[in-house]
């Protein structure tokens, strides 16, 4: 099915990940400290992670999302073919703007919901864990804690900010990935896309979708690795965040994480480019 042939594209993300991975220790960690309590800067939070507790810390809660990035993308990407495939209904004209593009990438950034909430949940909660005596031994032992003290509902924390994060980042993504895409061959007058040009869409894409995602990752990292019952709720964590950190405490972490945004999905967009090809020249399927 066309589904099927557009998942096949997550095979690259699993490369992107373990480059990313340390971007990702690095933003979590300023995100979760208060002021600059712990951490300077993103070099000053290099430099005392590796100091204190060696290079591999960097790679902290890498198991969660690596286990679970081909079935998270390949619902992303699922999402975004059905919602591509509802405005093309009963149209004879088979392309879409950037703006439907975005709208498509939002369904999929619904999609893939309810399968990163609890991976980002384990995720953060070991990639905190500094020097000392560790709360969690890993992934799992998360998942047994955190079911102890509340149940499912502990596991799943954050879903609702997470969907606030993904559905607009993920829109946002996928309309800056076809804008740009749509640029390019203007400007070169064909049709053909050069790898540089799949590259710079695709690192403009990380950078669209994490221009709105910022703010609400902020928002979903404080909540989900406070302790049980210090925030009510979601909404509870954006005015202790304001009055103690301002403005700019909404966007904490976003140096690594733009550091990280522009390679990783350039080279995943480059792979999902490659893996629509490869499959075509298999299982020959319309594209738009």
């Amino acid at each position: 099915t066309e589904q099927w042939y557009r998942t096949q594209s997550t095979e690259a993300v699993v490369s992107t990940q373990s480059t990313g991975q340390p971007f990702d220790t690095l933003k979590v960690r300023m995100q979760n400290q208060t002021g600059g309590a712990l951490y300077k800067g993103t070099w000053d939070c290099t430099v005392k992670t590796v100091r204190n507790e060696g290079f591999m810390a960097l790679y902290k809660g890498m198991g969660a999302p690596l286990v679970g990035v081909v079935p998270i993308f390949a619902v992303n990407f699922l999402g975004y073919s059905h919602g591509k495939s509802l405005q093309l209904m009963g149209k004879n004209d088979k392309t879409l703007s950037p703006l439907q593009h975005g709208l498509a990438g939002s369904l999929g950034g619904l999609y893939m919901t309810f399968l990163i909430a609890p991976g980002e949940r384990i995720k953060c909660l070991l990639q905190i864990q500094t020097t000392g005596k560790a709360k969690y031994s890993g992934p799992m032992d998360v998942i047994k804690q955190s079911y102890r003290e509340g149940g499912i509902r502990s596991i799943m924390r954050g879903t609702v900010i997470t969907a606030v994060r993904d559905m607009p980042a993920s829109g946002c993504y996928f309309a800056m990935y076809e804008f740009s895409k749509q640029s390019f061959k203007k400007s070169s007058g064909s049709e053909e896309l050069k790898f540089w040009h799949v590259l710079a869409a695709g690192g403009f894409a990380g950078w669209a979708n994490w221009a709105w995602g910022i703010a609400p990752d902020v928002i979903k990292t404080r909540y989900q690795t406070a302790p049980e019952g210090r925030y009510a709720n979601t909404r509870s964590v954006i005015p202790e965040l304001y009055r103690t950190e301002g403005f700019r405490g909404f966007f904490k972490g976003l140096a690594p994480i733009a550091l990280r945004a522009w390679p990783a999905n350039a080279c995943c967009m480059m792979g999902y480019e490659l893996a629509l090809k490869a499959m075509n020249a298999v299982v020959p399927l319309e594209e738009y």
